[in-house]
């Protein structure tokens, strides 16, 4: 894929504001769309949609094809009828500045129970024949993930290795027939979430693609092993008879942690999917390349090698590298699904062979400036990219915002030689840093919106190792009306010839 030279913004939809305790894709989904685009900005970078669970990570779903229910915008539902005033009069006093991931949730799933009856009552025969084609065309992995949400909710919420079932657990035919029989009217309910999760998701990206605005989604290589797709697709996993993993991911140990970072995702069988033709990943590929224009992929190394550990062990240190299935997993994507839009997420450390694979597909890595301030040889220093085909960021999801990092982290000789390399004192580390990522030879950067707003360690989104209290970052709406930010950056882009009308008249 052909890149232009381009900037954007990396925000979750969870980060939006709004009165119903979370993002949505409301109206202020469709402002920061026109911020966007006021502001020159050709990208709104996004985390993986798909419904959370334990630890509330987007990294973590109950679905690698849902969308995150809680996302649905309760003012759609107004406009449509489905929700009356009067439903949503004894609103909780939610923050408007971290979302409370069990209240939001409790509250959240109460109301849109509501809306499914007031739907099942009042909708028009087109809303109705509309939703009944949206859930044949779905039915590959919706009949799936329904089920499984309706079984995990009458299981207490239990993990499916733990449902009092066994055949409902280990997916057997006979037992989930009963099981759709007796769970029907709660089948219906979920269906009707993912119906309105995808139809509004699909209105806000056509007007951002209307208005130029591209969306980069997020793959993550591996999946929850307590979710829809390991449950009813055991045989592309290595599980034991009762559907526990039997070897599970993570990264050896390294500079970062001297005892690796046990993940405890499940495997794949890459042999019993290739021989499938990958079938499974291919449309999961495909069903994410029709909610988004671009897609990360999230430890993108593990299509070449990955860190097989026992399932037994309590650390990552006791593992071996597998090799993965290579550029043959990639050929019969593009076979498949034509050109593909993808961004390989190739930090840490890499093997002459992951670079390899990565160049031979010429698929854009990443740089993170603020990894760069060690010494002139860094790879993330600006005049170290040795081609523009690559994605600068100021940070991720998984980095302290710039002001927090410069604050808390960054030793007092990384900020020396930060000075000496943009040759002047640093008072707005968040800036330099967006204007180094901006004037570089890269051919997209990209920078989350706490740094665009100059916020500290308390606006994080995540914070790699710690269980709980991530994911929760909001911005309040005076932000959408600080034009003095957006000029700011609008003026970076066109400086640095950005902005698609701005290549054109330097090229003319």
């Amino acid at each position: 894929m052909d890149f232009p030279r381009a900037s954007g913004v990396l925000l979750h939809p969870t980060s939006l504001p709004g009165r119903y305790g979370i993002g949505d894709l409301g109206v202020a989904a469709y402002q920061f769309v026109d911020w966007l685009h006021s502001g020159s900005q050709t990208y709104w970078q996004v985390l993986p949609l798909g419904p959370t669970s334990y630890g509330d990570s987007p990294y973590q779903c109950l679905s690698a094809f849902a969308g995150n229910a809680n996302m649905i915008s309760f003012d759609w539902l107004l406009r449509k009828g489905w929700l009356n005033d009067s439903d949503l009069a004894d609103l909780p006093d939610f923050s408007t500045h971290t979302v409370d991931f069990g209240g939001v949730i409790e509250y959240h799933n109460r109301i849109l129970d509501v809306a499914y009856q007031r739907f099942t009552d009042a909708a028009s025969d087109a809303e109705k024949q509309a939703f009944e084609d949206w859930c044949a065309a779905q039915s590959g992995w919706l009949d799936d993930y329904t089920l499984f949400i309706a079984l995990k909710n009458e299981n207490g919420g239990k993990a499916w290795v733990e449902w009092e079932n066994e055949g409902e657990a280990l997916h057997q035919p006979d037992a989930l027939a009963a099981a759709r029989e007796r769970l029907s009217e709660k089948l219906n309910m979920s269906r009707f979430r993912q119906w309105v999760f995808f139809t509004q998701w699909g209105e806000l990206k056509a007007y951002a693609n209307e208005r130029g605005i591209q969306i980069i989604g997020d793959i993550p290589i591996f999946v929850a092993h307590d979710s829809a797709d390991v449950w009813a697709n055991r045989d592309y996993f290595s599980l034991d008879e009762k559907g526990h993993p039997t070897v599970i991911a993570g990264v050896p140990p390294d500079y970062f942690s001297a005892t690796g970072q046990r993940w405890g995702n499940p495997l794949y069988k890459w042999d019993v999917l290739k021989a499938d033709r990958y079938r499974w990943w291919v449309e999961r590929v495909r069903a994410t390349l029709e909610l988004v224009d671009l897609v990360r992929i999230d430890h993108f190394r593990g299509f070449e090698d990955y860190w097989e550990i026992p399932a037994e062990e309590e650390t990552a240190v006791k593992g071996v590298w597998r090799k993965g299935p290579n550029i043959d997993f990639f050929n019969v994507l593009s076979e498949e699904l034509g050109d593909l839009p993808i961004i390989a997420e190739d930090l840490g450390q890499l093997t002459e062979a992951v670079e390899q694979l990565r160049d031979d597909l010429n698929l854009p890595g990443m740089k993170i400036l603020q990894f760069a301030w060690d010494n002139p040889d860094n790879e993330f220093l600006p005049h170290n990219y040795i081609h523009t085909n690559c994605i600068v960021y100021t940070g991720t999801h998984d980095n302290n915002t710039t002001v927090g990092w410069w604050e808390d982290e960054a030793s007092e000789g990384s900020k020396q030689y930060f000075g000496q390399y943009v040759g002047r004192e640093i008072h707005e580390p968040h800036w330099e840093l967006i204007r180094l990522g901006m004037m570089s030879v890269g051919h997209t950067f990209i920078t989350p919106l706490q740094d665009i707003l100059g916020l500290g360690v308390d606006a994080r989104m995540n914070m790699p190792g710690r269980e709980q209290g991530n994911w929760g970052w909001r911005f309040t709406e005076d932000v959408l009306h600080q034009t003095h930010l957006r000029e700011r950056l609008k003026h970076l882009t066109h400086v640095y010839s950005r902005h698609p009308h701005e290549r054109e008249k330097v090229r003319g």
